[in-house]
């Protein structure tokens, strides 16, 4: 072979190295651009595996009013979500005084038990195997549970054997017991969580604290998203209902140590935020978050919400229990420097001055709780500490 032969095999050799080296290097930046530009559904499946044997939501909503309340519960309770779909789009299930609604109601119930009865549903595709935790969320017509949502419990009640069920119904003014009883029937072999939560009209903005309070009811199995921490600010305590996610679980498990100390500064007019001094696994998602939230910021940073904002955070828990007012006072708003424990259990503090005058206020107990009728102790109310005799 000669010098030019020779030359020109090498010169392939290496332009066929390059070529594949390329390809490589193409086949890696388009995987990396999938990965860093996944969609919602994407998200969802890392969710899901993430969260295997946790949390699964579901609901169906009509007016939109039980979409609003899942994302507000989606805030204090990390899981998974699924929506449940008719399998026929654009029916207007109000129209003529809900009549196609109605007609649907009255025919599951003269033949419950007939698959024929309910309404036909888009197909879902669940390992139950990965949720311990169901949380049903649903409105209600006339009275009985939406139509689609029965769909969905009839075909699935069997899979759901054995595990914990919460539900959420929203409805205008109607009561929500034949609903439940609807929950009940269908889901003869579930161990129910505790009691169902009624959102209607008269407390629909008041959706925040009434999730809130109602998660610290529910007896969920594996339960660390009920797990409490106690932030204690200048001889205050309040409780903090922690979200079911690696990051909680994680600074529980620092906490199981000590107690800890951090110093936080007022930022924007809506939160007062720090350094942790080390950091914590995220799971970012955008979120506006509200007053009461404590996310996790950039890893390391924590951030306590008397106000709101829109940004990519990792929920961490929900303050419990205070107004907007209350939060300001509490979390020293506009100030700077402020020192904050962190702990598992409530801070032994030092009582300064006590009110000892009875008080027509909201009570809460040193630990955040809201008590409706105070009996003799010490409790916070107007922001204040009060001994009720």
């Amino acid at each position: 072979m000669s010098v030019l032969n020779r030359n020109f095999a090498a010169e392939n050799i290496i332009k066929t190295m390059i070529t594949i080296i390329r390809r490589i290097i193409m086949t890696m930046v388009a995987v990396l651009a999938a990965v860093g530009c996944s969609d919602e559904s994407s998200e969802l499946n890392a969710r899901t595996m993430e969260n295997t044997g946790k949390t699964l939501v579901v609901y169906y909503s009509f007016t939109n009013n039980v979409r609003t309340i899942v994302g507000e519960l989606t805030k204090q309770l990390d899981a998974d979500v699924l929506e449940v779909e008719p399998a026929e789009e654009g029916l207007d299930y109000a129209a003529n005084n809900y009549a196609i609604g109605s007609s649907l109601i009255a025919g599951i119930r003269k033949n419950p038990n007939d698959a024929g009865s309910y309404p036909d549903i888009k197909p879902t595709d669940i390992d139950w195997t990965r949720y311990d935790n169901i949380v049903v969320a649903t409105p209600l017509w006339w009275s009985q549970m939406a139509a689609p949502m029965q769909s969905f419990l009839f075909h699935n009640g069997s899979k759901m054997a054995g595990k914990h069920v919460a539900l959420i119904v929203s409805s205008a003014s109607s009561g929500i017991t034949s609903t439940v009883a609807d929950a009940r029937r269908l889901l003869p072999d579930v161990t129910w969580a505790g009691d169902a939560l009624w959102i209607n009209n008269s407390n629909r903005s008041h959706t925040t604290t009434l999730l809130t309070q109602w998660l610290a009811t529910q007896e969920f199995q594996n339960k660390q998203d009920m797990k409490k921490m106690y932030v204690t600010i200048n001889g205050q305590t309040q409780g903090v209902t922690l979200a079911d996610n690696q990051a909680a679980q994680q600074l529980v498990s620092k906490l199981e140590e000590g107690q800890l100390d951090v110093t936080l500064s007022s930022s924007g007019g809506f939160e007062i935020w720090g350094p942790l001094g080390f950091s914590l696994p995220t799971s970012n998602r955008q979120i506006t978050a509200q007053p009461g939230d404590v996310v996790i910021y950039n890893g390391s940073n924590i951030c306590l919400f008397y106000g709101s904002n829109s940004w990519s955070y990792t929920p961490l828990g929900k303050i419990d229990g205070l107004t907007v007012n209350e939060l300001q006072a509490f979390l020293q708003a506009g100030k700077s420097n402020i020192k904050v424990t962190l702990s598992l259990t409530p801070v032994a503090t030092s009582i300064g001055h006590v009110n000892s005058n009875a008080t027509k206020s909201e009570c809460y107990t040193l630990q955040g709780q809201r008590v409706e009728h105070p009996s003799h102790g010490i409790y916070i109310s107007d922001n204040k500490k009060v001994m009720i005799k």
